[in-house]
């Protein structure tokens, strides 16, 4: 089989099983779990079979003609080069686990075939962003990906959090995409093609005429598919979907597609030193923000999607210097401790057993409780705190290291400003992650709160993930960052001196700073009395998730409710706590600016067009019927009346014409 049908297969596989598990949910439930989990995992096979094959070497294209346009043709393309092929494994792995994950966790769940069959539709439209060759072939599995994230974060969609969170991630990202895809017709206009590899030698030549306007319009869509400030504010709600989607949005499919665009179509934002700049502002910001928002967080999952953002900031901070290299490392080996916290968080929230889903000021004890979960999710929080050698530090001192090259002279595609912006936002954000990573274990783990009901050990199908994902978060980094260089361009991914003992010792540092704080916090806050956390049968860990959010308490959206005040954060933040609890308030921003704008607009516009515009109408249709009125008034059916107004008639217009004559 050649490698170009071994590489269609791919995405093809998800998509089938997609649609066979839909046709197939209700007939013939037995084979539901089946065709969720074999798909990906036969298209995890066939990636590597595809890597193995491209072997970090020359790029796979192929190509033929999908349509005619008239103008630019679009082309069904593969392109496949060192960063397709390993995403692809990537993104297959996380989706087979979270699959057989997902098999336990919501083994109850009655909506359980068409959430595996999005599931796998959600991962074929992100193998689909990850071989396409084609912008516009890209943009069908990019849309794809918006769609399925709006049913699987409404998944639970009879509680109103839900509902509204799947609604927003919706309505923000769609947000993004409007100049997006205006950028998308204006650079494939300007290139002569969408094919990503005539795109990409116009850029080489200089055949670009707008190349800052494409870049800025571009980098609208990738701010809110990879939720960057200012279109970060969806993805914290997001959480109200069930926690095994969180694990694959999180990890490998949607928020990886922006980073995964512009390292594609890296040269393009090149060709515009404001674009690059620009990037590098709105990745500090997004690294600082997303930081400061994750240490005062209650809830674990929204900390974990915090997190998800600041490590997306450090991707977009890495191509703002010009190494997607280090992008695409830390992406990956993100992708790999994203989804283990994820799915550890799904064993904590079922150990838990509380109301607000999973407060972490509400558990206590979960640690000899949770063991697989406590040990796994360990190790994935020392990756994200980017302490030695897990794999978090290497990715994340790649990233140093390249601002630090920009930032110290060494030439690149970005102003040296872009270097100090993203070097020193990456340094702060290292001292906030491991902050903010030993408060959640802390909390979480050593917790004071109430006892919650004991639902038993977890699954096998979902203890297993968790230990198969701990490895590539404990080695992979220590590994891929002597051999990765010669699957991407060849620059050097291992850490530096400089940075390396920097970010390990803000690191350090952040993680001391939350321990103290925990513990002097600790020893004057009262205890939770038993019985404040309510009780939840035995059962399925998806439904106690249901039934959490269905609660009310508290809502998501509204989550900046009364800190806890044995919470660290709150000493550490001060009066910071309540603004960054609550997202800095930019929900509320938009609020004033856009939506109450467009609210009053529109009732203005209602207002004129009953009261003005219905007003002609109304006499407009008024006036016939006065007339038809006064008519109908004369139509008596008496032919005297008849007779007598013809003669009176005839007199007054006798007269009128004698008196016309006479003055004549």
């Amino acid at each position: 089989m050649t490698t170009t049908t071994l590489a269609a297969l791919v995405p093809l596989l998800p998509f089938l099983g997609a649609v066979a598990g839909l046709l197939l949910g209700r007939t013939a439930p037995g084979f539901v779990r089946p065709l969720a989990v074999l798909p990906p995992l036969a298209s995890l096979v066939l990636a590597a079979l595809v890597t193995g094959r491209q072997g970090g070497g020359r790029a796979i294209d192929a190509y033929t003609l999908l349509t005619p346009t008239g103008s630019v043709p679009v082309d069904l393309a593969l392109h496949i080069d060192g960063f397709a092929a390993l995403v692809a494994i990537l993104v297959a792995f996380v989706a087979t686990c979270v699959q057989i994950y997902s098999t336990g966790y919501l083994r109850d769940d009655p909506r359980y075939p068409s959430y595996a069959a999005l599931v796998s539709l959600f991962t074929s439209a992100m193998l689909l962003v990850v071989y396409s060759g084609d912008l516009i072939v890209l943009l069908v599995g990019w849309e794809v990906m918006g769609i399925c994230s709006y049913f699987l974060v409404g998944h639970y969609w009879g509680t109103p959090e839900a509902r509204a969170a799947s609604l927003k991630a919706f309505l923000v990202t769609k947000l993004g995409d409007v100049p997006f895809l205006i950028g998308l017709f204006a650079l494939g206009t300007d290139a002569g093609s969408f094919r990503i590899t005539r795109v990409l030698g116009a850029v080489a030549s200089g055949g670009l005429d707008h190349p800052t306007l494409i870049a800025l319009l571009l980098l609208a869509g990738v701010a809110g598919k990879s939720a960057q400030f200012p279109l970060h504010t969806w993805l914290p709600d997001a959480m109200a979907g069930p926690t095994p989607v969180s694990a694959l949005i999180h990890a490998a499919t949607m928020v990886a597609a922006g980073v995964y665009f512009v390292a594609r179509l890296l040269p393009v934002f090149e060709a515009s030193a404001a674009a690059m700049t620009v990037l590098a502002v709105m990745a500090a910001v997004t690294m600082l923000g997303s930081g400061l928002a994750a240490l005062a967080q209650d809830d674990i999952k929204r900390v974990l999607a915090y997190s998800t953002i600041g490590q997306l900031g450090y991707m977009t901070g890495a191509l703002a210097v010009g190494d997607r290299g280090a992008a695409v490392f830390h992406l990956l080996s993100h992708g790999a401790f994203k989804a283990l916290l994820f799915l550890a968080a799904g064993a904590v929230i079922h150990a838990a057993g509380t109301n607000s889903l999973a407060a972490m000021s509400r558990m206590s004890h979960l640690r000899d409780r949770v063991p697989d979960a406590f040990w796994t999710m360990t190790v994935a929080l020392l990756a994200l705190a980017a302490v030695p050698p897990f794999s978090g530090f290497f990715s994340k001192e790649s990233v140093l290291a390249a601002a630090e090259r920009l930032a110290t002279g060494h030439p690149g595609p970005a102003p040296g400003a872009a270097g100090w912006i993203v070097l020193v936002a990456a340094l702060a954000t290292a001292l906030l992650t491991a902050a903010y990573a030993t408060r959640l274990w802390l909390l979480a783990f050593r917790g004071r709160g109430a006892e919650a009901p004991d639902h038993g050990r977890q699954p096998l199908t979902m203890t297993v993930v968790l230990w198969v994902l701990a490895v590539p978060s404990l080695a992979f980094g220590a590994l891929a960052y002597r051999t990765l260089p010669g699957w991407f361009d060849g620059r050097s991914l291992a850490p530096t001196l400089l940075t390396s003992v920097l970010g390990t010792g803000l690191a350090v540092v952040g993680g001391l700073l939350a321990y103290g704080a925990w513990q002097r916090a600790a020893a004057r806050a009262p205890r939770v009395p038993l019985g404040a956390v309510a009780a939840h049968p035995e059962g399925d860990a998806g439904l106690v998730e249901a039934e959490a959010i269905a609660t009310h308490e508290p809502a998501y959206g509204d989550i900046a409710q009364a800190p806890d005040p044995a919470d660290p954060g709150r000493l550490l933040l001060g009066p910071l706590y309540g603004p960054a609890a609550a997202g800095f308030h930019l929900d509320a921003v938009y609020s004033a600016v856009f939506v109450r704008p467009v609210l009053g607009a529109a009732s203005l516009v209602r207002f004129l067009d009953r009261e003005v515009v219905d007003t002609y109408v109304r006499g407009a249709a008024a006036l016939p019927r006065l007339l038809g009125a006064a008519v109908r008034r004369a139509q008596t059916g008496n032919v005297q009346t008849y007779v007598s107004a013809l003669l009176a008639g005839t007199v007054v217009l006798t007269v009128a014409v004698l008196l016309v004559a006479s003055g004549a």
